[in-house]
């Protein structure tokens, strides 16, 4: 047996000492019946319902149970802004050049707005170039910058997703979804639209963004790795555990059905009137070495209850039966029977028992059967053995 295994039995045997509660835990009733099954008195507490939580907590909950720790992370976070949705253009309208001019417009009037601090006012003209030309993923772009500055991580991401929609180029549009992604406290996302952004168009003021992002969400990879490790191997040690069970329960239903065979109401040589002499090599419940159990339901001849009619068998019973030899006193030497191979062989022939079964039964049956040349014999040796012949 695995040595590894030994010491965990021995250490699982030791906690039964040390509480026998432990014992109460329904999924290891199997190996309380297997201690009952060899006669151990368990004392009450291995029976108390009560201790079934203890029980499941202990070997579910201090095992297996995988609690997740805090990551550590580092970074301005803010809640998620919950207005209503900005005004969105129509990207499916034909734009006219005059729009376009116009959008363009609106849209120096909202950076100078921006540069001044008036984030408002800059988010209003930067709407009027959105609606103006709708299909220009920068207008988008510009407009997500704006709501990043005024903390509204949602609206720069819709904006940010309108942008990549018309342009799934825009570096501008992934570095704004990045940036809004980041305030959420989505650190891998963050991550992953920043270095896009890098790929398509590197600046400085990205590449810092991504620097800040990169540890929180290299950490969070890693914690994700560890407890999905962790919960694996939980699910393989469970899983092992359960074979482990079923192997035990099967093994204790077999022993428990061997021990069962092997004792006197289990027997089935003789049934439950047999006696422990019937199931021994060579007794009187075996047909390898002794006489069938059940085989002279009347009794044995020239014992009490042996066949009447026979001559001088019992005093006031009928005649003799013919051509059967004289009475049998006393008990008989029973290793003359057992010691012959020819009425041990008999033994086993159906219908020779069936035969004897039925002489014993009734002794005037023996008529019927003297014409049978293999039943006859048998049935006169019988006789001649208990009446002391060889």
């Amino acid at each position: 047996m695995d040595s590894a295994k030994v010491i965990e039995l021995k250490n699982f045997v030791e906690q039964c000492k040390e509480n026998p509660s432990v014992l109460s835990d329904p999924s290891i009733a199997f190996f309380r019946d297997y201690l009952e099954s060899l006669g151990c008195k368990l004392p009450a507490s291995a029976y108390e319902t009560k201790n079934e939580d203890f029980s499941h907590k202990h070997t579910e909950s201090d095992e297996d149970e995988v609690v997740e720790s805090d990551v550590e992370l580092e970074g301005e976070t803010v809640e998620p802004d919950h207005d209503p949705p900005q005004k969105m253009g129509d990207a499916s309208v034909e734009v006219s050049d005059d729009n376009r001019e116009a959008s363009q417009l609106a849209k120096g009037k909202g950076m100078e707005a921006l540069s001044d601090g008036k984030l408002d006012e800059a988010i209003e003209h930067l709407t009027e170039a959105v609606l103006l030309n709708p299909s220009s993923a920068i207008m988008y772009a510009t407009r997500a910058s704006v709501f990043i500055k005024m903390k509204k991580p949602n609206a720069a991401i819709r904006d940010a997703d309108a942008a990549l929609e018309i342009n799934p180029d825009s570096a501008k549009g992934y570095k704004s979804r990045g940036m809004a992604l980041a305030l959420l406290g989505k650190w891998e996302e963050a991550a992953k639209d920043l270095h896009t952004a890098c790929k398509l168009d590197y600046d400085e003021e990205t590449s810092a963004v991504l620097k800040k992002v990169e540890p929180n969400a290299h950490r969070l990879e890693e914690h994700r790795r560890k407890y999905e490790r962790l919960r694996r191997e939980r699910a393989e040690k469970k899983a092992e555990r359960e074979r482990q069970r079923r192997r035990a329960e099967a093994q204790a239903a077999y022993e428990k059905a061997k021990k069962a065979e092997q004792s006197p109401s289990g027997c089935k040589s003789g049934g439950s009137n047999c006696g422990p002499s019937d199931c021994q090599p060579g007794g009187f419940g075996s047909f390898a070495g002794g006489m069938p159990q059940g085989a002279f339901p009347g009794g044995m001849p020239g014992m009490p209850g042996g066949m009447p009619g026979m001559p001088g068998a019992m005093p006031g019973m009928p005649g003799a039966m013919p051509g059967m030899p004289g009475a049998m006193p006393g008990m008989p030497d029973m290793s003359k029977i057992l010691n012959d191979p020819d009425l041990m062989a008999a033994f086993k022939d159906p219908e020779i028992m069936a035969a004897l079964q039925d002489v014993m039964k009734n002794p005037a049956n023996f008529a019927k059967h003297q014409a049978n040349p293999k039943v006859a014999p048998i049935i006169a040796k019988m006789m001649g053995k208990f009446g002391g012949g060889r």
